[in-house]
């Protein structure tokens, strides 16, 4: 027989901490004046900008697609998703290329910067910013001596309603 205790019958589990406040590496990148970070896992290569061949009926932020060693790849300008106005190609914008699930998917970025080794305690939570703005695709900001790099949910970003590349994993 079991006897439990008061501190047992007030025990609670211990809160499980958010995957995206554990830390971790990620490719810095910018777009417009902003720097921003993606898991480096998630990233398989990265490449000098292509004019991608255009798909009829496309979002405005899919620019078309790119024949990566017989895999045709969906390229998406994060310039627009992001709300850059009128993104400029020029000899820094690269296209990383994303494994997300089962699916190669390239984005566009003004520039790739360098990888960026996170700890936890440098992450903060995101703060409430009206319900004007649309945070739902960052999932954390990280802090690196001077510089802020909001880090980007690749999955809830290719998966929301504006692109739909994916189903949610």
């Amino acid at each position: 027989m079991t006897v439990q205790t008061s501190a047992d019958a007030d025990a609670r589990p211990a809160p499980q901490p958010d995957p995206a406040m554990c830390g971790g590496e990620y490719l810095a990148f910018t777009v417009g004046t902003e720097a921003y970070g993606i898991d480096i896992y998630s990233v398989q290569e990265i490449r000098c900008f292509e004019p991608p061949t255009r798909i009829a009926g496309a979002s405005p932020q899919v620019l078309g697609v790119q024949n990566l060693r017989g895999v045709i790849v969906p390229i998406v300008d994060l310039r627009l998703c992001f709300g850059v106005d009128s993104p400029v190609v020029d000899g820094r914008t690269a296209v990383i290329v994303l494994t997300v699930g089962r699916r190669e998917i390239g984005v566009v970025v003004d520039a790739v910067s360098d990888v960026v080794d996170l700890a936890a305690d440098q992450l903060r939570p995101l703060p409430p910013c009206g319900p004007t703005v649309t945070t739902d695709h960052f999932s954390a900001i990280g802090i690196v001596q001077d510089r802020t790099l909001f880090l980007v949910d690749v999955v809830r970003l290719l998966a929301s309603p504006a692109l739909g590349l994916i189903d949610t994993v």
